[in-house]
Parts: C-alpha cells; structure tokens; sequence
C-alpha cells in the first residue's frame, strides 16, 4: 500500500504546472476514494466485527504476517486499492489499468497471507469501488475545488523547480 499511496501522490507532479489539470483530478480523487473508502469500512466494521482467520482458525491458519487486532471484514488494503485504482482508471486507462492489477495483487495477497477471508478482499473491492464512484460523481465538484486551491500553492513552486538548473556534482 505504500507504493500504491505514493504512485498515487506522485502523479500530482506529473501534472504540468499551470497545465491541464487531468493528473491533479486523478491523484485528488484517488486520495478522496480511498479516504471515503476507509471512513466507510470503519462505519461497516462496527456493525460486522468478523474476526480475522488466524484468529478465528488459530490451528489451520498459518499467519504470515503481523497479527492486526482490527476487524477482517471488509479489507481495508483493498478498500483504498480499487478506490484509487478506479479512479485513476477514470484518467487513463493505462494508469488505472496498472493500478487496478496491482489492487488485484494486494488483495490476494491479503488471503494468502492469512489475514482475511476471500469474501473480506472483494467487499473491500466493492466499498472502494462504491467510493470511487461517489468521488467521481457527486463528489467531482469538490475534487476540482481542492486542485485549484492546492494549485495556487503548487504550481509556484514546482514551476521553480522545473526551470532551475541541476545541480552540479563537484
């Protein structure tokens, strides 16, 4: 998941600064659909506290990871996985594509690791799917809110950044 929040964080700077915003409304909205997602698999986990299957079968579970005291159900690796990766897919749909495979490995990863359910993994899916819709649909008009705002910010300094000159090792 690191590596997935920081492809995610990185392709703000793909973006030209005081160009086309397309790759700032894909990061934005990846980063809201995984924050919706995880807000609403809090909200679930409340209501269905499944323990998770090393704990639940502690003799035919063998636990390849560290133990996590949270709920199994829904996954919440996977949750903000295909929020992101949906997302991003509604940008590019190489990019998303990329990202939805590796959402994919994440959460078979998670079932073979011992730490969730198969039914845990796709409900994550689905919650991340859910979120991503809702960032991209209803939830657009304050995505491109927070680029431009953040925009005023960014590109500034990023403008500087790209017309300095490198750096020189001596």
């Amino acid at each position: 998941m690191p590596l997935v929040a920081a492809l995610t964080v990185s392709l703000w700077f793909v973006a030209r600064p005081y160009g086309a915003p397309r790759w700032k409304l894909a990061a934005t909205s990846a980063l809201g659909s995984a924050a919706i997602a995880l807000l609403a698999n809090q909200v679930i986990a409340h209501v269905w506290a499944r323990p998770r299957p090393f704990a639940a079968h502690p003799d035919a579970v063998h636990l390849l990871a560290a133990r996590s005291a949270d709920p199994s159900f829904p996954s919440d690796h996977a949750a903000a996985a295909f929020a992101i990766a949906i997302a991003v897919l509604a940008f590019s749909r190489v990019v998303g594509g990329s990202l939805l495979a590796l959402a994919a490995v994440i959460a078979l990863s998670r079932v073979a690791l011992g730490l969730h359910y198969p039914g845990d993994v796709l409900a994550g899916a689905v919650v991340g799917a859910a979120a991503a819709l809702l960032a991209l649909g209803p939830g657009a008009p304050w995505v491109t809110r927070v680029v431009v705002l953040a925009s005023r910010v960014s590109d500034p300094v990023l403008a500087r950044v790209r017309r300095a000159p490198p750096l020189s090792v001596r």
